[in-house]
């Protein structure tokens, strides 16, 4: 299964991908989250690879992810015009999810945000629910989205809501 979600946020590039790549501010804006740590690597870099643990409901998944793609490797010198890439691959036990986020300049103080996700899945029950449910998946993205640019443009912290 694969899709794609975009949104713009009204903060310049620069600021957005600080934002990103600030793993203290996760938790601020990545509903759900438990815990991402590092098992290798630094935090965000090609080749990191981290624990990740999110709740969603009742239900709690751990999984790995891997950082598979970061351009500019330097993002305190983003050239103008730019594409930011941020690529990652999430393994859970019976899923595989491959993201792809780029980040441009949509204006001079706003950023468009593209994310392409693809899923896999090992179990049949998995596969069906994902054709039955597909939209279940794009609207957890673009949760997420909503909830960086909440974040991002005014502060607002997932951890002060009720989920």
């Amino acid at each position: 299964m694969k899709y794609t979600v975009s949104i713009e946020i009204a903060l310049p590039r620069e600021k957005v991908v600080q934002l990103l790549a600030d793993p203290a501010e996760m938790p601020k804006w990545l509903r759900g989250l438990v815990l991402h740590e590092p098992l290798t690597g630094t935090h965000g870099h090609v080749g990191t690879t981290s624990r990740v643990v999110m709740q969603m409901g009742r239900q709690q998944f751990e999984g790995t992810e891997t950082i598979t793609r970061r351009e500019p490797a330097d993002l305190h010198d983003i050239p103008k015009g730019s594409v930011v890439h941020f690529d990652r691959e999430i393994v859970v036990k019976g899923m595989w999810n491959g993201v792809r986020d780029r980040l441009t300049e949509a204006g001079p103080q706003t950023t468009l945000w593209q994310s392409e996700n693809e899923y896999r899945f090992d179990s049949l029950l998995m596969r069906l629910m994902a054709r039955l449910m597909p939209g279940t998946f794009r609207k957890q993205s673009l949760q997420h989205m909503q909830d960086f640019k909440a974040f991002a443009e005014h502060g607002q912290d997932v951890r002060d809501t009720k989920t």
